[in-house]
């Protein structure tokens, strides 16, 4: 197993955390990372793009005239798709572009985005990232001092979750909190630089974990 450097807001370093190489230092899977940000980003879509149809617009419904004898074209009405003002055919309705998309996938796609973080040096496991005070400038200069870049993803513990952190870190552009057990790898990709809690990365270490054990098993039984 591979050990990552722990170390504090300040930038020292104060301990090692260990990481699974079978979880952490896996191929990168674009192909898996490509899939779950298009599953993302089509649920963020709103989907409410709406069309009127003929019985949407504004005319009455009476034949303008009669079947034959007019040597016109037949009609039915004016509210007809085929005049200008009529209804549109086809259009589109307010719909969800949400669909299902497996557990194992979306997490070999977030090992594959941890694996590609870590190779990249653009991940940093602190041991605490509750500051002394929720101030935005202690976590301004913290964020500085880490080298995180321009945009920064911080990650903590459902369990640690404090109120200094969230209070001091809302207000800074490009910065943003999640929990480790909501982190999802449009999040990964998204952000230049990933800071960990170690509360954090260890209950998400833990949920890897499970799952890999889960697909192992579930191979098994199928050979």
């Amino acid at each position: 197993m591979a050990n990552i450097n722990v170390v504090n807001l300040g930038g020292a370093k104060v301990g090692e955390f260990e990481l699974i190489d079978e979880l952490f230092s896996a191929e990168v899977n674009d192909a898996l990372l490509w899939e779950s940000v298009k599953h993302y980003r089509a649920a963020l879509r709103q989907g409410t793009a709406a069309t009127k149809t003929r019985k949407n617009v504004s005319g009455a419904g009476k034949k303008l005239w009669k079947q034959k004898g007019t040597g016109r074209a037949r009609v039915g009405s004016i509210r007809t798709p085929l005049w200008r003002g009529g209804g549109t055919v086809h259009g589109p309705q307010p719909r969800s572009y949400e669909y299902a998309f497996p557990q194992k996938k979306l997490m070999g796609a977030l090992r594959s985005a941890l694996a590609a973080k870590i190779a990249d040096g653009k991940f940093t496991v602190v041991d605490s990232l509750v500051a002394s005070e929720a101030k935005t400038k202690l976590y301004r200069a913290a964020i500085t001092k880490l080298d995180a870049g321009k945009t920064t993803l911080l990650v903590e513990s459902s369990r640690k979750l404090d109120e200094k952190l969230y209070l001091g870190s809302r207000n800074l552009q490009g910065v943003e909190l999640v929990l480790s057990s909501e982190v999802h790898p449009y999040d990964l990709l998204r952000y230049e630089h990933a800071i960990f809690s170690v509360d954090a990365l260890e209950a998400l270490q833990e949920t890897l974990k499970k799952s890999l054990s889960k697909r192992k098993h579930a191979e098994k039984e199928v050979a």
